[in-house]
């Protein structure tokens, strides 16, 4: 009896790939692998000897490997202006924590983008999400936060998905109204929060998918962020925080106790706060552009993540104040060297547990039949060599819903 392959309709394959489908526990390598797609979603990824008959246009990628796209799962790339003349001074002594006292930091961000158009800051941003998108980035998180009023705040998301609309990318828009008080509300920032809560939220639930905070003595009291999850919940918008970048606040516990889908730095976390993460399946996002860039020295609690099995990703934390870089490849190599990932923990954290951050683990993060057809192929065999090397891009191709 002759046994014949099954056919399945497919559109496009890839063949002769070396796959890092990230299932299971690590990378998920398969030698001599394949990835065919049907309508921008992934029918079968595994060995070539397991493989449906061919029945679309066949791709050779002569032995490169395959990724799943990558995820850029915190960032706040639409902004008005730069802040440049900041780190000027940060380089003279200034601390973040002086800077933003004396009228710098977010606020100075906050009005330039409050003076900007929506079409301006669609433009400024662009460029930077193009060179995401050259580094094979196909998902990405976008955060508002910088005009910390109604309208300000909605041009924001506006021009966040706007991107979307014009680049072959998958954006996510978070809203962060409670990301620093305005001056017009200083000495309050209980009313302030009234706005977020009574007016802003409600208003920004139709462009949003999520609702972050900024848990921190130069942002918001925990019991302030709590208000502002609790409010997102009642909206149906997902959660998450900023915590325990410069304090110790218990930000990402009041994360955990929320369920929130990620607590965002957590330099200062303690292990109670990790346990209550694990316990949660709250994600830990991890921002080695921002601690490399202030120039910290406490480390998050990275031994007891993996103790307790907290899921860690990785971000470029793009913003024009303490992580102005646009290179999630950058990112895995600071992770490694800078808080002591391995090339598993750094890879995965790009892919499958990015995509946990966002609330997305059934669309995009791994190479599984049922997936977005979101690829990364590679100039490379090993996977090493993406986390190992620094300033260079070895992307070949990049893949978007299986085009």
């Amino acid at each position: 009896m002759i046994h014949r392959r099954e056919t399945v309709q497919m559109e496009q394959c890839w063949t002769n790939a070396r796959l890092a489908t990230m299932a299971g526990g690590d990378l998920g390598l398969i030698d001599d692998g394949v990835v065919a797609a049907k309508d921008g979603r992934i029918v079968y990824a595994g060995p070539v000897t397991g493989a449906p008959a061919a029945a679309g246009q066949s791709h050779d990628v002569e032995g490169r490997l395959i990724t799943p796209g990558l995820i850029d799962c915190h960032t706040h790339l639409i902004h008005g202006g730069n802040r440049a003349n900041e780190w000027a001074m940060r380089l003279e002594g200034a601390s973040y924590e002086e800077i933003a006292r004396a009228g710098g930091g977010i606020v100075s961000t906050m009005r330039a983008t409050r003076e900007a158009s929506e079409a301006e800051l669609f433009a400024s941003a662009l460029p930077r999400l193009d060179a995401l998108i050259a580094e094979g980035v196909t998902t990405i998180e976008i955060k508002s936060g910088y005009g910390l009023r109604v309208d300000d705040e909605l041009k924001m998301l506006r021009a966040a998905r706007a991107l979307g609309e014009h680049r072959a990318i998958r954006v996510e828009p978070t809203f962060l109204g409670a990301h620093a008080l305005p001056p017009e509300y200083r000495g309050d920032s209980d009313a302030y929060i009234d706005l977020v809560v009574g007016e802003m939220i409600p208003a920004a639930a139709p462009l949003a998918t999520a609702v972050d905070a900024f848990c921190e003595g130069i942002g918001f009291s925990p019991e302030q962020c709590a208000r502002v999850l609790v409010a997102a919940k009642a909206h149906e918008l997902k959660v998450k925080l900023h915590a325990e970048q410069l304090s110790a606040l218990s930000g990402s516990a009041l994360a955990a106790r929320h369920g929130a889908l990620s607590a965002d730095h957590l330099e200062y976390a303690t292990e109670d706060d990790v346990r209550a993460m694990a316990e949660a399946g709250t994600v830990a996002v991890l921002l080695p552009g921002a601690f490399y860039f202030m120039r910290e020295t406490k480390l998050p609690p990275v031994d007891a993540m993996r103790r307790l099995g907290v899921r860690i990703a990785l971000a470029t934390d793009n913003n024009p104040g303490t992580s102005p870089t646009s290179s999630l490849l950058l990112m895995l190599n600071m992770g490694a060297t800078l808080f002591g990932l391995t090339v598993v923990e750094a890879l995965r954290g790009v892919t499958v547990n990015a995509a946990a951050a966002l609330g997305l683990s059934d669309e995009i993060g791994t190479l599984e039949a049922g997936k977005a057809c979101d690829l990364a192929i590679w100039n490379v065999s090993d996977p090493a060599e993406l986390v190992y090397r620094v300033g260079f891009n070895p992307l070949h191709q990049r893949i978007k819903d299986g085009q």
